[in-house]
């Protein structure tokens, strides 16, 4: 008996790919999605690569890219750029960081809006309330689309940021959670355009939002 580790898997349709792909080269193998792997009843095929590869962007563990800044390029490049352009028209930390908000928000629900019903899927495996309200994974792309438009046009803000400090607080839970667990999921940041592994950086994101929206919030108050 062999267990082989496998890079890229992210859902249930990745495990039918491989199975797919096995049966179809004449292999039989267990996949499992929870750690993702392939458990073989004898050896593991010489050509395992090849097959992985003829069901999708999969790889041997051993044989894929592992660098963390390799995998989390595109959030990485789309962060620096909402970044820097939120320097434009800001005349100080407080501006820059409401420009900010709303590059983000508006940026991520565009990605999200890209496949409404993926992200409602991938959602729901790790949001506490978008496990048991389907509906809410719906929603969500545009009540972020609605605080985007509030921070980039200035409107009701201390609304906006008490709904953007909960709505980010409330879901690092769930990613707390999943990342306690070592569950190998979907990160649906960016909707599923981008297969992005769940990891720290999304605690990291939600966390930070959360953050600087009471920190803006604090300053209405003094």
């Amino acid at each position: 008996m062999e267990t082989v580790s496998v890079s890229g898997m992210s859902c249930q349709s990745c495990v039918a790919k491989i199975t797919q792909a096995l049966s179809a080269a004449g292999m039989s193998g267990t996949v499992s999605l929870t750690p993702p792997a392939i458990r073989f009843e004898d050896r593991a095929p010489r050509n395992l690569d090849n097959i992985l590869a003829s069901a999708g962007n999969y790889k041997i563990a051993d044989h894929a890219e592992t660098k963390w800044v390799a995998t989390y390029y595109p959030l990485l490049l789309i962060i620096a750029f909402i970044s820097a352009v939120s320097f434009r028209g800001a005349l100080s930390l407080h501006d820059w960081m409401l420009n900010f908000m709303a590059g983000f928000f508006i940026v991520f629900s565009f990605f999200k809006l890209l496949n409404l019903r993926g992200f409602k899927e991938a959602y729901a495996g790790y949001d506490l309330l978008a496990k048991f309200a389907p509906g809410y994974g719906y929603i969500y792309p545009f009540i972020e689309l609605a605080l985007g438009a509030a921070f980039l046009f200035r409107l009701e803000l201390q609304a906006a940021l008490l709904i953007s400090a909960a709505l980010m607080l409330f879901g690092s839970i769930g990613v707390m959670q999943a990342l306690r667990r070592r569950q190998a999921i979907r990160c649906a940041c960016l909707g599923t355009v981008l297969n992005l592994p769940m990891s720290t950086l999304t605690l990291v994101e939600d966390l930070g939002m959360a953050a600087m929206s009471a920190v803006m919030l604090a300053g209405y108050g003094a």
